[in-house]
């Protein structure tokens, strides 16, 4: 530290002349922003500019613990400033929260001025040194826990941060360093840690959040490699600012969106009997008796179930020669479990598979399926397996062998269903341009490549809208979009291709644009970098028109499309009635 540095210290901390920058976390589960990680920098134009000269002067000054508290309380007041949505993720040295914060409840005084709910405040451990006092870190945890704040740790696999620090900390959020994100497209030991560091957060109840993700294919990666991963952060989606986004403006692939051929809860929900809070518990367990095979008995009140009550629970209650008696005058809801899990009927298979996987404090057995918050049916976990695993065999047996989406005949199928539904959507066209050029000059299997790598694109822009994808073949798509959100979904894709495309090609091609080979005439000619053509064909009124009929039309508009240089997207404006 010099004596210029120790200089400059003084006077960020005298005149607290810190910027505050917010970068946002993204839930792909919600299409949301889930909160904002607070950033702080010294100013421009001296040389603590950077947080981390900044963090290592004020420590060798010994100044750390007044430099936290103050990044700390302006972090807090800037966020209530700009009435920013979700979570506050505020960068904490564990050094300071068992120091003066940890007796005095500093940031909970800074939190309670800006009238900002304790419960907004994510309190991120970043730690520079390791932990040898893990008692009383544990304390300190506590401590803000029972102040209503959440805890994160920072950086999990770089440093210090360790995976002690998780199994003795026990935090609600944990942040994987970046480096383990960088690349993890092109790295299978990346993608394998992953996968077991999912695993252990699943276990321990506690939300991953993979941060420091720079690029669309380390985006596609993640959403394919594990849907649940569903907290994302990075240049790729924000860079820190002073005035940061208040809403997400891009598309993201969601968490557990399905890909069961669009079946639902609905397709298992069986309708069984219910009984009213008010029932008699002896009429009940009359009614399991004389019913071998009736697991799972909701309990409604109106027309809304409230609980359930579950056979092999309840029957446990008549052990006993007293029970009849005891149980004489009590009421069905007096033994029901409140706990049961209640899904929609719209809500796709996965996403309930995924809930029923996640619940760790109820017996998953059976639960209760209802329209519009109202009782339909109960349905079965095996139910739900057997259809998944149904619908899964079935799609692979008609799925593409390279990209495993949907093959011609699921595509067929389900455009009948789109049209037989009569509810308006949009039909598109997807090929690539140039790529038979691509092909001659890297190969077949480069070209293989370039086709994985559009069909997860494709995936991943589809799925968010809630849409259909599937692979004609070679290197043609098509996909059924709701009609309210088919441009988003073309531009978002042709946008994210046209950053990608050039990766595919080597230095000196993509400095010159694209590749020189013989032409259909055994011709030398150029021919650009590999584009995508989108050609769309609204539907307002299906009942009119056949799948092949509407298959016949996309094909003479994807022509128009190619005749447009680069990425395009070409429309029938002249919208299909019936």
């Amino acid at each position: 530290m010099t004596a210029q540095d120790a200089q400059w210290l003084h006077l960020i901390l005298e005149r607290e002349d810190l910027s505050v920058l917010f970068q946002p976390i993204m839930d792909a589960s919600q299409q949301a922003i889930f909160g904002y990680e607070a950033l702080v920098r010294g100013p421009e134009a001296s040389p603590l500019h950077s947080p981390l000269r900044l963090f290592d002067v004020a420590t060798q000054a010994g100044l750390l613990v007044e430099l936290d508290l103050l990044c700390r309380r302006l972090a807090i007041t800037r966020f209530a400033e700009l009435e920013l949505p979700g979570f506050l993720f505020l960068n904490v040295m564990p050094l300071t929260i068992v120091e003066r914060d940890f007796q005095e409840g500093l940031t909970l005084g800074f939190v309670r001025e800006s009238a900002l709910p304790p419960e907004r405040v994510v309190i991120e451990l970043t730690e520079h040194v390791p932990i040898h006092d893990y008692e009383l870190m544990r304390q300190a945890v506590d401590h803000y826990r029972d102040m209503g704040f959440q805890v994160a740790l920072d950086d999990l696999g770089a440093g210090h941060s360790s995976l002690r620090h998780w199994a003795e900390l026990r935090p609600d959020f944990v942040k994987l360093d970046r480096h383990f994100i960088a690349g993890i497209d092109q790295e299978p030991a990346k993608r394998e840690f992953l996968r077991s560091i999912l695993d252990v957060a699943r276990s321990l109840d506690c939300k991953l959040i993979a941060e420091g993700i720079e690029t669309a294919a380390e985006h596609l990666c993640l959403w394919e490699l594990d849907r649940g991963l569903s907290l994302l952060q990075g240049f790729y989606f924000a860079r820190p600012s002073a005035t940061p986004p208040l809403s997400l403006h891009m598309q993201l692939p969601a968490a557990g969106q399905a890909s069961s051929a669009g079946r639902t809860a609905r397709a298992i929900s069986r309708p069984i009997d219910t009984v009213a809070p008010q029932d008699s518990v002896l009429a009940l367990a009359e009614r399991f008796r004389n019913v071998p095979t009736l697991r799972c008995v909701a309990v409604i009140d109106g027309d809304r179930p409230v609980a359930v009550v579950r056979r092999s629970a309840f029957l446990t209650l008549f052990t006993n020669p007293y029970s009849h008696a005891l149980y004489a005058k009590r009421r069905v809801m007096d033994v029901a479990d409140t706990r049961a899990l209640i899904s929609e009927a719209d809500t796709p298979l996965e996403t309930l598979s995924q809930a029923l996987t996640d619940r760790h404090d109820i017996d998953q057995e059976d639960f209760v399926i209802v329209d519009q918050g109202r009782y339909l049916g109960m349905g079965s976990i095996v139910d739900l397996l057997r259809e998944i695993t149904a619908i899964q065999v079935r799609q692979a047996r008609h799925a593409n062998p390279l990209t495993g989406l949907p093959g011609n005949i699921l595509i067929n199928e389900t455009l009948s269903q789109a049209l037989e539904a009569q509810t308006p959507f949009a039909a598109a066209y997807v090929d690539l341009d140039n790529f038979k050029a691509f092909n001659d000059a890297y190969g077949y299997a480069r070209g293989d490549q370039v086709i994985i790598a559009l069909s997860r694109l494709l995936q991943a822009q589809v799925d968010s809208a809630g849409g259909f994808i599937g692979h004609i073949g070679g290197d043609d798509f098509m996909m059924l979009l709701p009609i309210e959100h088919w441009e988003s979904v073309c531009r978002q894709i042709l946008d994210s291709f046209g950053v990608m495309a050039p990766q595919f090609y080597t230095e000196s091609d993509r400095q010159q644009g694209g590749v020189r080979v013989e032409n259909r005439r055994g011709e030398a000619d150029f021919f650009p970098c590999v584009s995508v053509s989108i050609a769309v064909q609204p539907v307002l009124e299906s009942t009119r028109y056949k799948a092949l009929e509407v298959a016949a039309r996309l094909s003479e508009l994807k022509h128009q499309a190619k005749k447009i240089p680069g990425n395009s997207l070409f429309v029938e404006r002249r919208e299909t009635h019936g």
